[in-house]
């Protein structure tokens, strides 16, 4: 019985048997056939019955069931158990191998790249400037493309649904070819007027439906609502005007008419008279005297509107003030056709240094209508030597100067900014913790600075070459100053030769003429 358990017990012994071997041997001794006669054993049968064992009696499934250990298959039973248990364990073995296997295998191939949808950003702004060309290659933290539709106010039709947003239905003309395109804006840039008193360019209900469906904006839509009347901005202003003082806030003195009955009278003359809301000084009258301001009241009669009045200032120059994000610059505008509008004709455009006093102004008026992204004030410098601030302007503000490109540069980096705040979660650093930038006119080598107390000569260097009045960049320059000659010396640059107003001493000393032949005798 040992020889057999210790036969048994080896694997390859077990794994020679033939199949079914061991089913035979759980399932016990087969029972005898029943004989045809039912003669008792024979005595050799009878011999060879072991006398210890008991006789067998014939098989029944209640006796197999009930005392199994009995049987000499018990053992074996429990030993092909065991047999089985370890074979199932080494193929969930084999098997957890593979799968780990495989899961290496598919962490050491290259991911499948995700491809996010593009975001949509609609530019609300003429084809002046082409504004795709700014957003070229950027994304929204480094996963979501920037997909740019730029059309005017003009161009686009819109409808807003409360659960699915606003869906803008789009036609234009590009290069003679009729585009027609629907899409669903994830943000937008305002960089046009809303509202103008000049037939066909009423688009509030446009800036009423972008607010329906929920699409964020630079600047915010409520703004841009507001900024659809110059009054009602011009109100907010006097409550800066009241709350700082007019030595921090210098407004300009104004009177509101709602229509042509209360013009009667004004205390002094001349005055501007403006009309409705426009821009681009349409609207804006030059009034000299009494006479003159009643048939402007039957003007503003027949146009039905409101009109606003304010003390004519003898201005010596324009001072406007710019605030994109972070970034701030200055400029001085001098008109030289001769107009009284400074932003009419021709005018020289400089540069000027960024003071305390300007970003005061700015920073304040930045805070209407829950904060304004990009706006600029302007104010005119009288020749009393006063400063006195006239308006406030929004997203829509033309670009000037010198910077236009970096000013654009600026404003798609804000929108990107901006985008990821609203559309992603990403929050960006509050803005009272960066530090402000200010763009100040270059220095020139060999300046000098002046005493007089004009903002272009207390700049830090000379003033930028003048532009036109014109805000597009493609304007002729008008000319300028010269500026002062470069210091020379071994390590300055050397300079383009500079024309100089050669005198008779001049003369005598770059020729070195001998006395015998400036002097004849006698």
């Amino acid at each position: 019985m040992n020889y057999l358990r210790r036969r048994l017990s080896d694997s390859s012994f077990v794994a020679n048997l033939p199949n079914g071997y061991m089913m035979d041997l759980q399932s016990g001794p087969r029972p005898t056939p029943p004989s045809s006669t039912s003669n008792p054993a024979s005595p050799a049968t009878e011999r060879r019955t072991p006398p210890s064992l008991p006789p067998q009696v014939p098989a029944s499934g209640s006796a197999l069931g009930s005392a199994p250990a009995l049987t000499p298959g018990g053992f074996l039973s429990s030993f092909s158990s065991v047999v089985k248990t370890a074979q199932l364990a080494q193929n969930a073995a084999a098997a957890a191998k593979a799968s780990v296997a495989v899961a290496e295998a598919a962490a050491v191939a290259p991911a499948k790249p995700v491809i996010r949808k593009p975001k949509i950003l609609l530019v609300i702004d003429d084809l002046h400037t082409d504004w795709a060309k700014y957003f070229r290659g950027k994304k929204l933290n480094g996963e979501y493309d920037i997909r740019v539709e730029q059309a005017e106010f003009s161009e686009i039709n819109l409808a807003s649904y409360m659960n699915t947003g606003c869906m803008i239905d789009m036609q234009a003309i590009r290069g003679g070819t009729k585009v027609v395109r629907s899409f669903k804006p994830d943000f937008v840039l305002i960089r046009q007027h809303a509202y103008s008193m000049t037939p066909g360019e009423d688009f509030r209900s446009l800036v009423i439906g972008l607010q329906y469906g929920g699409v964020a904006s630079i600047n915010s839509l409520l703004s841009i609502y507001n900024f659809c009347s110059k009054p009602w901005v011009f109100s907010h202003m006097v409550k800066l005007y009241h709350s700082l003082g007019p030595e921090k806030f210098p407004l300009n003195e104004q009177t509101f008419y709602p229509n042509h009955t209360q013009m009667v009278t004004t205390p002094t003359f001349p005055v501007v008279v403006k009309m409705g809301h426009a821009h681009a000084g349409i609207g804006k009258i030059k009034v000299e005297n009494e006479l003159d301001f009643q048939d402007i009241t039957s003007v503003v009669a027949l146009a039905r509107t409101y009109a606003t009045s304010e003390p004519y200032v003898l201005s010596k120059y324009d001072i406007r003030i710019q605030k994109i994000g972070n970034n701030y610059k200055a400029y001085m505008r001098t008109s030289i056709s001769g107009n009284w509008k400074a932003n009419t004709g021709s005018a020289m455009l400089e540069q000027i240094a960024m003071t305390d006093r300007y970003r005061l102004w700015v920073d304040s008026c930045a805070e209407m209508f829950g904060g304004l992204d990009i706006c600029a004030v302007k104010a005119v410098h009288g020749k009393d030597g006063n400063d006195y601030i006239i308006e406030v302007m929004d997203s829509s503000m033309p670009l000037i100067g010198e910077h236009v490109e970096e000013d654009r540069q600026l404003i798609t980096d804000l929108v990107i900014k901006k985008m990821c705040s609203v559309l992603l979660g990403i929050n960006t650093p509050q803005p009272s913790a960066v530090k402000p930038q200010t763009t100040q006119p270059r220095r020139a080598q060999g300046g000098h600075r002046s005493g007089s107390g004009s903002p272009s000569q207390s700049a830090q260097g000379s003033p930028q070459r003048a532009r036109s009045a014109n805000t597009s960049p493609s304007q002729a320059f008008q000319p300028g100053p010269i500026p002062p000659p470069a210091a020379t010396g071994p390590g300055s640059q050397k300079q383009p030769p500079q024309l100089k107003m050669l005198t008779s001493r001049h003369l005598f000393r770059k020729v070195k003429l001998p006395l015998d032949f400036l002097v004849t005798p006698p």
